[in-house]
């Protein structure tokens, strides 16, 4: 399954350097409004822990995470809905992701020019709000306030005041990116289901609420038109076991139908 986010919100409030720091990947960061034209991709893995323990019990010879597609795309300006600083081409790509992550400057920094000539955050966040309305681009968001560098700013008098669910980040630092990533993947709507065997232990992506056939899918297609019945055991209760096969004996492994709804942390044996 591929979703992807976006990263969007107005030139020079750290986009870039929180995609560079998010993927590893170097796209130009520099200090000028609309640097990044034309969208970057970075496919990055969900950090879980679980993942580890399963590949361990399981002496897997690799171990391959669940992983979210993020979207760098050059910053919005005001008017960017009527076609003002190439935004009807930014707004084309917005337009082809799943959801956004809103970038909002906290720091100050006379070094680095704000678009607006002031660091206001909520008055940024009006303004690409409004734009993303006009172009009729109503995706989930996830706020994310970038802290580089020290910050004079009331952050209560912020946080109140945002229209959803934020999450401070340094991207030049680092400095909460795992929670970041993670907030990405549940704003998708994401859950994680693993398969595990000596060859592999992998972390699968599927939608919340999915049939047991769906989130096969997201395996291969044969596994949804194929699909017999499922045999399913608790992370927690495999972890507990030692092994797959100490599960079964202890009756904690299920055999699942068409009409199962695949739980965050299911272990799956899919048979077709």
């Amino acid at each position: 399954m591929s979703l992807s986010i976006g990263i969007v919100g107005l030139p020079n409030v750290g986009k870039s350097t929180l995609f560079n720091a998010l993927t590893k990947k170097g796209v130009p960061a520099e200090n000028y409004p609309f640097c990044t034209i034309d969208p970057s991709v970075g496919i990055v893995p969900v950090p879980d822990p679980r993942l580890e323990r399963l590949s361990a019990i399981s002496k897997s010879k690799k171990t391959i995470p669940a992983v979210v597609e993020f979207v760098d795309i050059a910053g919005l300006v005001k008017g960017a809905s009527e076609g003002a600083g190439l935004g009807n081409k930014f707004l084309s790509h917005i337009r082809e992701v799943d959801a956004i992550i809103e970038v909002v400057r906290i720091f100050e920094d006379a070094n680095t020019i704000h678009v607006h000539d002031k660091v206001d955050p909520l008055f940024d966040i009006e303004v690409i709000n409004f734009e993303l309305e006009q172009a009729g681009i109503k995706k989930p968001i996830l706020y994310v306030l970038n802290m580089s560098e020290a910050s004079e700013k009331n952050m209560r008098e912020i946080t109140d005041k945002l229209p959803g669910p934020y999450i401070e980040v340094d991207p030049v630092f680092s400095t909460g990116l795992p929670n970041l990533i993670k907030a990405s993947y549940d704003l998708l709507n994401l859950i994680t289901f693993f398969t595990t065997g000596e060859d592999e232990s992998r972390a699968w992506t599927t939608v919340r609420g999915a049939t047991a056939p769906l989130a096969g899918k997201s395996i291969h297609t044969d596994f949804r038109d194929k699909f017999i019945r499922a045999e399913v055991v608790a992370y927690n209760k495999l972890i507990e076991a030692g092994s797959f096969a100490k599960a079964r004996e202890r009756g904690w492994v299920r055999t699942e139908g068409k009409d199962y709804i695949v739980q965050d942390g299911d272990v799956i044996e899919f048979l077709i």
